[in-house]
């Protein structure tokens, strides 16, 4: 099954069921959010997010300029995740602070980079694990139990340590992603990962790499400052 979406060319990853908020002052987006908004009631207020793969998504100076995404200007990753609108505040210089939350995985089939003032693209949905999942489930322990380790590294108060983690093993795999400080592509990497283990499996690997370089950091024998100058003799 396919759709129609217009898109948003980011810098991050989105996945499922995490809140990103916007700040939107292209005219170019001002207009997808006019369109959003001006949908009616009950209708799917979505729009896509994709990473950028390579460039920089900017639209060109002058009037009637239009930016041409993914030629030659900027690459997209293929998989993306769709942002749905929750919250829009309109500002006085005709920008919006919008709230949007992830909601569904999609891959770009095709792009059209001229019907619209902003890109859009045909996408086919992806699928999301359904149901009870053995596997899931016992990895989505180990998981939780690397994470909060994880955190213990990288977070000084014990109350943000003790968080409640989600029991869902998919929730669970998509707020581990979105958290833990990975590059956009080990994020990117992530998403595109249809199976629910799979994803699990492939951030223990990660959260345990990322833990180990934590560790070898903190592990300096001596104060940074002493290292600045020659040691003193006995």
């Amino acid at each position: 099954m396919t759709a129609r979406l217009p898109v948003f060319p980011l810098a991050t990853v989105l996945f499922p069921g995490l809140v990103l908020p916007l700040h939107i002052f292209e005219e170019r987006y001002r207009a997808l959010v006019r369109h959003l908004v001006d949908l009616p009631e009950g209708a799917s207020r979505e729009f896509g997010v994709v990473a950028i793969q390579a460039g920089w998504e900017v639209a060109p100076a002058g009037p009637g300029a239009r930016a041409t995404p993914g030629v030659g200007d900027v690459t997209l990753h293929e998989v993306g995740c769709t942002a749905e609108l929750r919250q829009v505040t309109e500002l006085a210089d005709g920008g919006f602070d919008i709230v949007t939350v992830g909601r569904r995985r999609f891959r770009i089939a095709d792009v059209d980079e001229s019907s619209e003032p902003y890109l859009t693209a045909e996408v086919e949905w992806l699928p999301e694990a359904t149901g009870s999942d053995e596997v899931a489930d016992l990895l989505a322990a180990r998981v939780i139990a690397v994470f909060r380790q994880y955190l213990g590294l990288i977070r000084s108060d014990p109350e943000e340590i003790s968080e409640q983690l989600p029991e869902d093993p998919t929730v669970l795999s998509h707020l581990v992603a979105a958290t833990a400080a990975l590059t956009v592509d080990d994020r990117q990497r992530l998403l595109a990962i249809d199976d629910t283990a799979a994803r699990l499996r492939a951030e223990l690997r990660l959260l345990n790499r990322e833990a180990a370089l934590l560790r070898q950091v903190r592990a300096v024998p001596v104060p940074l400052s002493e290292l600045a100058s020659p040691p003193t003799p006995n």
